[in-house]
């Protein structure tokens, strides 16, 4: 069998492929990092805006139920946003890393879990789930 024909097999991937290869990883997982870092800040900034919102409320002597009710929703709306974030990590750190079953299924039940704090936020925010929110305002 002649060298370089169709039919011989592939010997391994040229080097610069394979530190092609190398680079991609380290820039998803970077790249999942720096987003899983941006959602655990803005639950961070959220949380900090949020009580000194309710501070300011109490300070200028609103009913201390409204203010805390606006504390809990903007509270809540901050790790909303955060949670969104984190699962954007979460899915590109897991497929940079290696894609195979047993990473997918832990992704898979994080996302899940997450999936189903945010519903439950949402629905201490605005006391509905949030596919009611669409029927009410169409007047169904």
């Amino acid at each position: 069998m002649a060298s370089g024909t169709i039919l011989e097999p592939a010997a391994t991937a040229p080097e610069w492929l394979a530190s092609l290869d190398d680079a991609a990883d380290v820039f998803f997982e970077a790249t999942g990092t720096l987003i899983e870092i941006a959602g655990v800040t803005i639950v961070l900034i959220g949380a900090a805006f949020a009580t000194l919102h309710f501070l300011k409320c109490v300070v200028q002597r609103q009913p201390f139920e409204q203010a805390f009710r606006a504390y809990r929703s903007n509270l809540g709306r901050g790790i909303l946003l955060g949670l969104e974030f984190l699962i954007a990590g979460d899915i590109i750190g897991t497929v940079a890393v290696e894609p195979n079953p047993t990473n997918l299924l832990v992704l898979a039940g994080i996302v899940l879990i997450r999936t189903f704090l945010s519903y439950s936020i949402e629905v201490e925010i605005t006391g509905r789930w949030p596919w009611r929110q669409r029927d009410e305002t169409q007047g169904l």
